[in-house]
């Protein structure tokens, strides 16, 4: 299973999803699933913007762990 830390990056740095999708351009329902962890499929190009936002590794944005 992979674990996304969306909601905690966004909490650090006080962001809502509205902010999240102004500043990567984002799609709002892409950032929601994530932050959601309803996601199951996203593109490398959003990781990179969230990456970028959050200047994290992908390592930060993502964790894989057992069920």
């Amino acid at each position: 299973m992979i674990r996304c830390h969306l909601s905690t990056l966004m909490g650090r740095d006080k962001l809502k999803i509205a902010d999240v999708a102004r500043e990567t351009r984002l799609n709002r329902s892409t950032i929601t699933a994530l932050y959601k962890e309803t996601a199951s499929r996203i593109d490398l190009d959003a990781i990179d913007q969230l990456c970028k936002l959050f200047q994290c590794q992908v390592s930060d944005l993502f964790e894989h762990v057992e069920k």
